[in-house]
């Protein structure tokens, strides 16, 4: 059991509002309320809870201000709302994330969902926190252990990264970043599950993290059929939690699955409180939103620790071109791209490697490193550039030395994307080093 102390009991007390400024719903619209009341007090961005009769206090957040009423987006659908219903002001939604959370999944207003207490910490954070200054950041730091040969290798993660995870539905993204989870170095790891189904948050929990992932692990959950409130505020939540644990000096590991419900609960929110729409639907503040999230995460400065973010997008059809995969290619550290043509054929994790880049490269690996990295491309882009002609059976063995070499190195190759490394990081280079290594000739067999 979590040491339970004066400082959460005094965090407690102090979260108690023995007053409260009460407004009145004035108008129902579609989807949001107007209410009366407030405005001499209300701050854009302010939480609200909503009585409604015979029902649960719902909550809302305000989106406009005006001289005599606020608008207010409610925490779900209006069913049950009426006029005149008391409206009550909570004020910044805050969070208060604490060490005793660490094993825990929560819900993005910090509240347990596993049937167990859980405490507020004794310092409340917003969770629109500033990332820290850029002319006092570290530089990207060590190259990470991940547990797997190609991150190892070919696609380096290092301390403070920040990398994009590239996939469509069902090509066995949820199971990379649980790999992840479990095979980075790193202190802390907090994932943010963004408009997950319901059943498959406790699946991700107990079966696909396990116990060995939990032990270090802060899950902060918002399922499908919560409201865009929500769905947006599970990003937020999550990033505030991994700042709390970054500014005491700890490693971090961020794993957002995903942003593109990110951004879809915030186009919802946004078209609420009167935004345009463009970029495919989404209206202009998407690209800000995006930025701001990713930019709070990598190195830290000072005494702090780094945030090392893995960032997952939903690309339909594969199209990297669409707003939000756009989006954060261009503002982060790397991109992992999986293929589902490559997953129907069986191999996971089913990483497309020439469509994927790590930026720490060549900075953190050697010489020799690099050398190898650099063969291994090239092998693999030679092999696919003629891939269907292969398959079809019309290369004549012999006629390009370079393309003899890439046949006989692909089946190593492609094994050693999707094997695990039991060793360290030398291993998975001695490994690569193996597959690139020519089968020596029989005697007595010539080349065609």
């Amino acid at each position: 059991m979590p040491y339970i102390g004066f400082e959460h009991l005094d965090a407690e007390v102090r979260a108690i509002h023995p007053a409260h400024d009460i407004g009145r719903v004035d108008r129902i619209g579609r989807g949001t309320i107007e209410v009366s009341g407030l405005s001499h007090v209300a701050a854009q961005g302010d939480m609200v809870e909503i009585d409604t009769p015979g029902q649960d206090v719902r909550r809302g957040e305000v989106l406009g201000l005006g001289r005599d009423r606020v608008t207010v987006l409610p925490d779900g659908d209006i069913d049950g709302l009426q006029i005149g219903a008391a409206v009550t002001l909570v004020g910044q939604g805050r969070i208060a994330p604490d060490d005793s959370w660490i094993g825990r999944v929560v819900d993005p207003f910090g509240r347990a969902l596993d049937n167990h207490p859980i405490f507020r910490g004794p310092t409340p954070r917003a969770l629109r926190g500033s990332p820290p200054n850029p002319t006092a950041r570290r530089a990207l730091g060590d190259r990470l252990e991940t547990g797997m040969r190609v991150f190892n290798t070919l696609l380096p993660i290092v301390r403070g990264q920040r990398i994009g995870l590239f996939a469509g539905s069902g090509v066995g993204k949820s199971t990379l970043l649980a790999k992840l989870a479990r095979g980075i170095h790193a202190d802390i790891v907090v994932i943010a599950l963004i408009g997950e189904r319901g059943r498959e948050v406790r699946e991700f929990v107990e079966r696909v993290l396990g116990q060995e992932g939990m032990r270090r692990a802060v899950v902060v959950a918002a399922t499908s059929d919560m409201s865009p409130l929500a769905r947006r505020r599970c990003a937020l939540t999550a990033m505030s939690v991994a700042e709390h644990f970054r500014d005491n000096g700890r490693h971090v590991l961020f794993l957002a699955d995903s942003v593109t419900r990110f951004a879809e609960a915030h186009r919802e929110i946004a078209l609420a409180a009167g935004e345009a729409s463009s970029l495919r639907g989404y209206p202009p503040s998407t690209a800000h939103q995006i930025t701001a999230l990713c930019e709070r995460a990598g190195p830290g400065a000072g005494a702090a620790g780094d945030i090392t973010a893995v960032f997952s997008v939903l690309v339909a059809g594969s199209d990297m071109e669409e707003p939000v995969a756009d989006i954060l290619r261009g503002v982060l550290d790397g991109h992992v791209v999986l293929d589902r043509q490559i997953a129907e054929r069986g191999r996971f994790p089913a990483i497309d490697l020439l469509r994927s880049v790590s930026r720490a490269l060549p900075g953190c690996a050697s010489e020799a490193e690099n050398t190898l990295i650099s063969a291994a491309r090239q092998r693999l882009g030679t092999y696919d550039r003629s891939a269907m002609m292969i398959q079809a059976g019309l290369y004549a063995h012999g006629s390009d030395p370079n393309l003899d070499t890439a046949i006989d190195s692909f089946p190593q190759l492609d094994a050693f994307l999707s094997q695990d490394e039991p060793e360290d990081v030398a291993a998975s280079f001695r490994a690569l080093a193996g597959c690139l290594m020519p089968e020596p000739a029989q005697e007595g067999t010539t080349s065609e």
